[in-house]
């Protein structure tokens, strides 16, 4: 019976260095993801309508809308503010971000790498 101890024993030694091993790469990994995705910021933010939601500056950012809101004739949408929109907004990653108000409104934005400045500047 001794004998069937030894046996056994270097197979549970290997299974504990398994299983240590493994934990230790799997939360080297989940440090690196969660290293790598930024977390979430909500910001108070008013967001400028008066020609349409189009853009929006975070930071010195520029963000774009993934899609444009106008009433076609270069204002914002009906139920919208103008000039402003007083809502949050909600930085996703570094380059994707989504504004909501408490009137239900929800426009996603996309950073425009590389901009200086808002694509249209109306009066």
């Amino acid at each position: 019976m001794a004998m069937m101890k030894r046996a056994g024993q270097p197979i549970i030694a290997l299974a504990l260095v398994a299983a240590v091993l493994t934990s230790c790469t799997n939360a080297d990994e989940n440090a690196d993801a969660a290293r790598a995705t930024p977390p979430l910021r909500t910001i108070s933010f008013n967001l400028y309508t008066h020609c349409g939601i189009d853009d929006a500056r975070i930071g010195s950012t520029y963000f774009e809308a993934e899609t444009p809101l106008s009433d076609g004739s270069g204002n914002p949408p009906e139920g919208w503010d103008n000039p402003f929109q007083h809502g949050t907004m909600t930085l996703k990653t570094e380059t994707e971000a989504v504004f909501t108000d408490d009137a239900g409104h929800e426009v996603k934005f996309r950073a425009r790498p590389g901009a200086k400045g808002f694509k249209r500047i109306c009066s």
